[in-house]
């Protein structure tokens, strides 16, 4: 069953500035992309950092502002007090950055900006070379795909390669993402898993489970999962 990586929906025309980049012109590079953010290389496009709107922010916010006079200014207020005076891209950007790579499943991509909120990744290579950047709207395309397209996936790859489920046998029909399977296989078994695997489909919004079965197995099927042994044997 083939799962969606980064590279089949990350941006590969990166919009990207050098850490000496001055403030106006990573102003100009996100306007005239529009992008939120860009990532800052070096002379070989390793990524050392990003730097975003958020990051910009601060001069327009604070720039000419009284100094707040703190016993113990936090490290946030200090970072703040910095970068509203700072006016290149190495002393601007956010490091260090939070980068994946192409072969990363965009499961994977979700969880780590969800860990490290954060609202775009850049792509690198091994060498931790810039290849692309894939954002949260990057990870959404997975859902346009056609409701043609996720059946397919789910009759040849889940039901039939995946289950051994010969075609007929279960009945499946999307709409709008939503997979709903009708029939009977032959065990409760089957039937769990082909809904768990229905749903690692890219594209599937939720699968509605509509399955029947002869026999049910669930008892040892958990056994054989556990590895246990069930009251009152042995």
């Amino acid at each position: 069953m083939r799962t969606w990586q980064v590279q089949d929906v990350m941006t590969r025309d990166v919009a990207s500035v050098r850490e000496g980049t001055a403030y106006r012109e990573i102003v100009d590079v996100l306007a005239d992309r529009h992008v939120t953010a860009a990532p800052v290389v070096d002379e070989t496009r390793r990524v050392l950092g990003v730097v975003s709107e958020a990051d910009l922010m601060y001069k327009v916010e604070l720039l000419g502002q009284p100094r707040e006079r703190r016993i113990l200014p936090d490290r946030h207020h200090r970072e703040a007090r910095a970068k509203a005076g700072a006016t290149l891209a190495a002393d601007l950007m956010t490091t260090p950055p939070v980068t994946i790579t192409p072969d990363a499943t965009i499961i994977e991509a979700a969880r780590l900006m969800d860990v490290r909120g954060v609202k775009r990744l850049p792509v690198v290579d091994d060498l931790g070379r810039l290849v692309g950047i894939v954002t949260r709207g990057d990870l959404l395309k997975v859902h346009l795909r056609p409701d043609a397209g996720i059946r397919r996936d789910v009759v040849e790859e889940v039901l039939w390669r995946s289950l051994g489920v010969r075609d007929g046998v279960v009945d499946v029909t999307v709409h709008r993402g939503v997979v709903t399977l009708t029939g009977q296989v032959e065990r409760r078994s089957t039937a769990q898993l082909a809904v768990r695997l229905a749903r690692q489909v890219s594209g599937v919004v939720e699968v509605v489970d509509a399955l029947g079965y002869a026999i049910d197995d669930a008892p040892m099927a958990a056994l054989r999962i556990g590895g246990g042994t069930p009251a009152g044997i042995g």
